[in-house]
């Protein structure tokens, strides 16, 4: 399958996993990965902190407001309360908005009302999609186990309102959710046993509570093939001197080469049994910060990858 085909296959793409497991990265290439297929590309993150900005080399952290992050690209944070205020403000309700937020007394109704925030963030979520805002959404999600709640608190409202607005919107979100034409899950997850047993425990509970497709998992930081791990250094060295305590430090980096992609094999193995999806593999970075240029070479892994579904 082609970048462009794979991309094309929903509206929105919501990007979710334990924290830790590079979620935000991954959510950078995989926009890079559909920008450079030809598609225009919305990046949105809820949580107002992530590093999406300096991903892409930019130094300013995202806002409200859409910036471009690179061609193809652009991105925005939503928070609750800018989605109230833009919501009040277009039902003709401005400045009544203004001293609701002000006052604080979104944060009342949000301890009355379990969910409310959530909803107000994928309502508006709904309300891009439905205006094609871009060819693809790509919503950087809240870690697993918030996920889990703020992909659920639609169906809790519509449980729990039998009439009004809130109960419209939590209707229109539900159907945003559960349409995989409109929308989809990918789950990331690091080939380490928690991760794992996260994002397995993560994907039932999705399909289950909320009904919502998943996309291919993508398991990120998978160390790559060396080969000669298993060459003796002073069978190899020939006339080359090594230093004294240099072949035991070469065996010891090897064994542990070794041991960890053996680990990492047993891990893919083991996610490959408990869940019934393809997985898009990416290599591990060996760098302390990712930027433009790794959120490219990790744009092209999974082109790659998508081409060998």
């Amino acid at each position: 399958m082609d970048a462009a085909g794979f991309c094309a296959q929903t509206r929105v793409l919501i990007v979710a996993g334990k924290g830790g497991v590079g979620k935000t990265t991954v959510t950078a290439a995989v926009a890079r990965m559909a920008a450079l297929a030809g598609l225009d590309t919305l990046i949105v993150e809820v949580e107002g902190k992530s590093g999406l900005g300096a991903a892409f080399g930019k130094p300013e952290s995202l806002t409200y407001e859409e910036v471009s992050l690179a061609p193809g690209v652009r991105a925005r944070t939503l928070t609750p309360d800018d989605a109230l205020l833009e919501y009040l403000a277009e039902h003709g309700m401005r400045r009544v908005s203004k001293r609701l937020v002000s006052s604080g007394a979104i944060e009342v109704v949000a301890t009355a009302v379990p969910g409310i925030k959530d909803i107000l963030v994928l309502g508006k979520v709904k309300q891009l999609e439905r205006a094609k805002a871009a060819d693809l959404i790509v919503l950087d999600a809240p870690a697993a186990g918030h996920a889990v709640t703020f992909l659920t608190s639609a169906a809790g409202l519509a449980d729990a309102v039998r009439v009004g607005p809130i109960r419209a919107q939590a209707q229109d979100v539900l159907e945003l959710l559960s349409d995989p034409a409109r929308c989809q899950v990918m789950l990331v997850t690091l080939p380490e046993e928690t991760p794992v047993n996260e994002v397995v425990e993560t994907a039932f509970k999705l399909e289950d509570r909320v009904g919502v497709a998943l996309a291919p998992v993508v398991v990120n930081g998978l160390y790559p093939t060396i080969e000669g791990l298993d060459v003796d250094p002073t069978a190899v060295a020939g006339d080359a001197v090594l230093r004294e305590g240099e072949a035991d430090a070469l065996r010891a980096a090897a064994a542990f080469r070794r041991e960890r992609t053996a680990l990492q094999a047993e891990q893919v193995r083991r996610l490959g049994d408990a869940l019934p999806l393809a997985q898009l593999r990416l290599p591990f970075l060996f760098t302390t910060e990712v930027g433009a240029a790794e959120v490219d070479v990790l744009a092209g892994a999974l082109t790659e990858a998508v081409g060998a579904l």
